[in-house]
């Protein structure tokens, strides 16, 4: 499914990842893990806040470091 246009501040899986730098197998581990929430779209084709996804990114980052 593609998205014609989002709403501004959201992001898909890919998106998301590249935005992250990471995959879009990590973006989906961290919603499993809970350190991110899909914020609508459909269950196979999720968007996320551009927000959430760097706040999960910067606590991953911590984690790692730690």
């Amino acid at each position: 499914m593609q998205y014609i246009s989002l709403p501004p501040g959201y992001l898909t899986t890919a998106q998301a990842a590249q935005a992250a730098d990471v995959t879009p197998a990590v973006i989906r581990g961290w919603v499993r893990r809970g350190h991110l929430a899909r914020c609508g779209g459909s269950p196979h084709h999720p968007i996320y806040r551009v927000a959430d996804v760097i706040a999960a990114r910067d606590i991953a980052a911590a984690n790692k470091a730690a």
